[in-house]
């Protein structure tokens, strides 16, 4: 017993020395940089505790990547069934007493606790339909797989939009059809998809400005307007872009520094608002100036590329959907906060992934990226595998 059981830790500290150093350095260098932006933040604001939480958050997520890269996803998927009732569940729990919070209601507390379960959707709804996918190719024609597919993801959708979360439900859409077109959907189907959303994008761009677009609140449509002409809504909807595209051009090319200097910094006179969470890159920007935007650009691209390679070499249709909807999750937000921090996309409230405060995105991120971490391990004794009996032909 005593034999196995040192074999066994043996073998876990094996895995552990074999999990993938570039995504594991990127990954916490990017949430290091979150963690020094947060510091500096809590400086003016005065609340030490978010600073105390973020950081406990980065180490138990740490923790909780390396424990996952031991386990195989195979054990993790097969409770798929749980995963989406608990999506539903939750989400649903969120519109009948959920905590409200700028104009929206989209937090839980439990014992204490407050967790964000559209948050927690994004990564229950890649590992349920890592398995379903599987389960259902074997007893319907492919077609009716993704009809079935796309029918559950509306009431998730659904419910994160009445929240109302437009950003959030867009972004679990935007995962989903990675997830479908990873799962070997027709790529015609993709296509024809793609054609469709971009002059839909121009249709609801052009029913805002007109005022008639009935599916968009009318603080949804005052955002569009403010990303078209933000001059004309300076002191309202355009605010916060507008502060942080001057703090971000105001940091150069080095940036001011970390030090808060509330005479010469939009961060120490408070102008950046939600600087801990929708807005971070802004400090980033004025902090760490052009070279730290790009340091951190940079890392993003690595984490997601990173994630899209580790998809493309698995055989297992459930290790690529995992890989590849995290890898888009991850892209996706990132570029997306970034877009609306720099001015290019409409402000859409949604945090950047390791580095905003948030405890529940940050804990769901280092679970999903503990699975992409055990699926590399498992490409890479597959790998060795091959080598072997390669060499034993040869010979």
């Amino acid at each position: 017993m005593k034999n196995k059981e040192i074999s066994s830790i043996s073998g876990n500290i094996k895995k552990i020395a074999g999990i993938d150093p570039i995504l594991t350095a990127s990954v916490i260098l990017l949430n290091l940089m979150g963690l020094v932006s947060i510091r500096s933040i809590t400086e003016i604001t005065g609340s030490s505790g978010i600073l105390v939480r973020q950081a406990a958050g980065s180490v138990i997520g740490i923790i909780l990547m390396i424990a996952l890269s031991l386990v195989d996803t195979e054990k993790i998927t097969r409770h798929w069934k749980i995963y989406y009732a608990v999506t539903v569940i939750s989400l649903l729990a969120v519109l009948i007493f959920g905590s409200s919070g700028g104009g929206a209601r989209r937090w839980i507390s439990v014992a204490g606790l407050t967790f964000q379960p559209s948050e927690l959707a994004k990564i229950l709804l890649i590992l349920f339909y890592s398995e379903y996918i599987i389960e259902m190719k074997g007893k319907f024609a492919r077609p009716l797989v993704y009809v079935f597919c796309t029918l559950l993801i509306l009431p998730p959708f659904f419910m994160i939009l009445k929240e109302p979360d437009l950003s959030t439900g867009i972004m679990v859409f935007l995962i989903f059809c990675v997830i479908v077109f990873v799962a070997g959907i027709d790529y015609k189907i993709v296509a024809g998809a793609a054609a469709a959303a971009v002059p839909a994008a121009f249709i609801i761009i052009y029913l805002s400005v007109i005022g008639d677009m009935p599916f968009l609140g009318d603080y949804q449509r005052q955002r569009i307007l403010a990303w078209l002409h933000p001059e004309d809504y300076a002191a309202s909807t355009a605010y916060q872009t507008m502060n942080s595209m001057t703090a971000i051009g105001s940091g150069r090319l080095i940036g001011k520094g970390l030090h808060v200097d509330e005479s010469s910094t939009l961060l120490g006179t408070g102008f950046i608002s939600e600087s801990q969470t929708d807005f971070i890159f802004a400090v980033i920007g004025e902090q760490l100036g052009f070279l730290g935007c790009c340091i951190m650009i940079i890392l993003i691209s690595v984490i997601a590329v990173r994630c899209y390679m580790i998809a493309s070499k698995s055989s297992s249709i459930r290790d690529r959907i995992i890989a590849a909807g995290m890898a888009s999750w991850i892209g996706f937000q990132s570029y997306v906060n970034i877009g609306v921090a720099t001015g290019l996309l409409p402000n859409t409230g949604i945090p950047l992934p390791f580095v905003s405060y948030g405890l529940t995105s940050l804990l769901c991120l280092y679970c999903g990226l503990g699975l992409v971490q055990s699926i590399n391990l498992k490409n890479d004794l597959k790998t060795a595998s091959e080598h072997t009996v390669n060499r034993g032909r040869e010979q």
